[in-house]
């Protein structure tokens, strides 16, 4: 009886040590992009890092964007958005718009971007760190950019999706941030989710904040001040793929630039597809090279 205790206890810590090496090794657990606290755009990924998640990397600069350090041979290109452009942890670095961007002709596009960001963020952030010497600003949006103002809630160390920390253990890690979340869910206990919650919102992402952005008339007085062109590229949520016509939120940003005379690329009208969404907003491998190759139509193909 107690050798088979002892076998079983042995089979249980060899199992265990095992499972251990492949979380971290062969899926990335315990390497997760870390973020930290901005005073004036929220949060941002930390600086220099270099992370395997889930089997693709993921590269940030010493100015926190997911890109190579600005490279002075290379002309630079402004990116900017949220996690649509950012790509997320799921998307290889090689194969995230603006990386397949850079690997064109003589530009570099820095990735300025996080999820949930909005263009007030991004204008914080230029204020903050400078210019780069770009030549051109592509702001990447979606219809409920309109109203994702800033309103500093804490996020950091707070939302699974922007950990302050790694842990220490892969197991624990798979238990705590993503096994026990969606047992939860099972007993209404949506507090550490993984998702974020506006995508459960079936008829589209709204945001709550007050007002029209304020960040989109910041891009452009900062693109004029350098005379330099402020490009807007409207990206779809899947229902509005599915609909045929962006929302109320996104008509706003259609008129915006409109009246602002700011060039517009309507995603809806460049022919995106339901193939190449990971859910109901964000871009899978297929979609980053489609925006990819609508950046390179509107800024080298001119």
């Amino acid at each position: 009886m107690k050798k088979t205790v002892l076998i079983c206890c042995t089979i249980v810590v060899v199992l265990a040590i095992v499972g251990e090496f492949v979380l971290r090794m062969v899926w990335g657990f315990c390497d997760a992009p870390l973020f930290v606290v901005s005073d004036n755009y929220e949060y941002i990924a930390a600086p220099n890092q270099n992370r395997f998640r889930f089997r693709a990397h993921s590269r940030y600069n010493s100015f926190s964007q997911r890109s190579d350090e600005p490279d002075p041979s290379k002309k630079k290109i402004l990116g900017l958005g949220d996690s649509v452009l950012y790509g997320g942890t799921l998307i290889d670095q090689d194969s995230i718009a603006s990386t397949l961007f850079s690997m064109d002709a003589d530009w570099q596009m820095l990735n300025i971007a996080a999820g949930s960001w909005g263009p007030d963020n991004c204008a914080a952030y230029l204020k903050e760190n400078g210019f780069f010497k770009a030549k051109a600003m592509y702001l990447v949006v979606s219809s409920h950019d309109a109203h994702d103002i800033m309103d500093f809630t804490p996020v950091v160390g707070v939302h699974p999706t922007y950990p302050d920390k790694e842990y220490a253990i892969a197991w624990w890690e798979l238990l705590d941030r993503y096994l026990l979340p969606r047992l939860g869910i099972l007993f209404k206990n949506l507090k550490k989710a993984e998702l974020d919650p506006d995508q459960k919102v079936v008829e589209g992402i709204r945001k709550k904040g007050v007002g029209f952005n304020p960040g989109f008339d910041e891009l452009k007085a900062m693109a004029d001040s350098m005379d330099i062109p402020l490009y807007v590229y409207l990206h779809a949520e899947l229902c509005e793929l599915q609909k045929g016509t962006y929302n109320s939120q996104g008509k706003e940003i259609i008129q915006w630039c409109h009246q602002n005379s700011v060039p517009l690329t309507l995603e809806l009208e460049r022919g995106i597809k339901e193939d190449m969404y990971r859910d109901v907003i964000h871009l899978n491998e297929k979609g980053q090279r489609f925006l990819y190759e609508q950046m390179r139509k509107d800024l080298l193909l001119k």
